[in-house]
């Protein structure tokens, strides 16, 4: 599973250093939406590079987005992360509502670096340029 993510974005980039600790089976991987890899996976997406709103998990040939990817990386990382499917009982319209109100909003709240997020070089190689 590769995710591909806003390294600007303090948020975003706190995301994957969580997703780094917790991913004790190294199943996931990473592309930056500022690199060619990655958006090359948003591009096949149809996920506009330039002004995201979400972001892309690529499982295979499945493309997900918004909250439905959030539950498949946590159901990736096992116990006890998996127990959030217990939220899928609230309707997809008002989970990704609420999610894209904190994508349109996560430089504002969150802040943003002027420069990408690097891995560590422990992590370097579960990462997509």
């Amino acid at each position: 599973m590769i995710i591909v993510f806003d390294a600007n974005c303090l948020l975003c980039s706190g995301w994957v250093q969580f997703l780094l600790r917790h991913d004790r089976k190294q199943v996931l991987r990473f592309a930056s939406m500022q690199t060619d890899g990655g958006r090359a996976l948003l591009d096949r997406a149809g996920i506009d590079a330039l002004a995201p709103d979400t972001f892309l998990l690529v499982d295979g040939d499945r493309l997900r987005t918004q909250t439905h990817a959030i539950f498949h990386v946590l159901h990736a990382l096992g116990w006890p992360w998996r127990f959030a499917w217990v939220l899928w009982i609230i309707p997809a319209p008002l989970r990704d509502a609420a999610y894209r109100s904190l994508a349109r909003n996560r430089y504002r709240w969150f802040g943003r670096r002027e420069t990408c997020w690097l891995p560590s070089p422990e992590h370097d190689a579960r990462f997509i340029r």
